[in-house]
């Protein structure tokens, strides 16, 4: 089973920064993807940021620009810088990994982060 823990979450001001972590442990198949999720009160979870194993990046277009995500394989790992933070991207953000071979797709606990205006 593959587990995956979540860090950086907290408050911080308009325009302000915060970096978000998440480890992964457990799984036996290599890691195809992993990336980060987040939802708002009363809204449906949204993708943020998503890396694949070969690096390849896919990002919402509201975050272009201001988030950078990263990811170290060898450590199954991975990064989210949020730079220009705003009000609206209050929300919970998960962690996600997605394993092709087994069709599995796995969640964290969630982070909590907070945007003051």
């Amino acid at each position: 089973q593959v587990q995956l823990v979540e860090s950086g979450g907290g408050l911080v001001q308009a325009g302000g920064s915060l970096r978000l972590s998440c480890a992964a442990s457990g799984s036996k198949f290599s890691i195809n993807a992993m990336g980060w999720y987040r939802q708002a009160p009363g809204k449906q979870r949204e993708l943020v940021a998503e890396v694949t194993s070969g690096g390849i990046t896919n990002y919402a277009d509201s975050m272009k620009g201001r988030f950078t995500i990263s990811r170290d394989n060898a450590k199954n790992t991975v990064h989210l810088q949020m730079n220009s933070l705003k009000p609206e991207d209050t929300a919970v953000y998960y962690c996600n990994a997605k394993i092709f071979a087994i069709s599995g797709q796995y969640w964290g606990q969630g982070t909590q982060v907070t945007v003051s205006s």
